[in-house]
């Protein structure tokens, strides 16, 4: 089964190994359950937002249908004070694009919440608060635009705010995760990604 993997910095995996991304350790633990699924395709990379994940979705031009599509974008237009109204129409966008890449069945797409950066070495200086509460404003978007077009919707936002600040979960520019925090948002995506599939 053909898996999608869209996104930015985490889901490309900033400054970790490849078997380290969360899609790669989904894909694994997906064959661990009996689940024959492929290596995942990913368009991702570190410092794009909404607008530039499409445009390079219609550079790379994926064929579907895809049994699992992955979603995972908009903490880059949050990092540039980019204006939230904004951000839903172009996630929006991005959501009917991948559910046309899972052969038009929203119920195979999964929607990962955006982690929480305030909480990381990398946000010394700056207004956590405010970092915090427009990242949830973000995942109320995209929970919210996952559900009503009958798509999953996982949240590791909680996960990210837990370990943000441990070195341990976190690579060596203070920012980004490590594999083992996306070990964990692998285990968080799992149930939903088994639904998606079908089993």
């Amino acid at each position: 089964m053909r898996f999608l993997a869209l996104g930015d910095s985490y889901t490309i995996g900033e400054g970790v190994d490849e078997g380290e991304r969360w899609p790669v350790r989904l894909a694994g633990l997906l064959r661990e359950r009996g689940l024959d699924v492929g290596d995942p395709r990913i368009i991702a990379r570190t410092g794009w937002t909404t607008d530039e994940l499409s445009a390079a979705i219609d550079d790379a031009d994926p064929r579907g249908p895809y049994a699992l599509v992955t979603l995972l974008i908009g903490v880059n237009n949050q990092y540039r004070g980019r204006d939230a109204e904004e951000y839903r129409t172009q996630f929006t966008d991005l959501l009917r694009r991948a559910i046309g890449f899972a052969d038009g069945k929203a119920s195979r797409v999964v929607v990962l919440s955006i982690p929480d950066w305030s909480v990381t070495p990398f946000a010394d200086g700056r207004d956590r608060a405010q970092i915090a509460a427009e990242i949830d404003a973000y995942n109320a978007i995209n929970r919210d635009e996952a559900r009503r077009a009958g798509a999953h919707w996982v949240d590791v936002t909680p996960q990210s705010r837990a370990a943000g600040a441990d070195p341990a979960f976190l690579v060596s520019d203070g920012l980004h995760p490590s594999g083992r925090a996306y070990a964990e948002w692998a285990r968080l995506a799992l149930p939903a990604a088994v639904e998606a599939l079908g089993r």
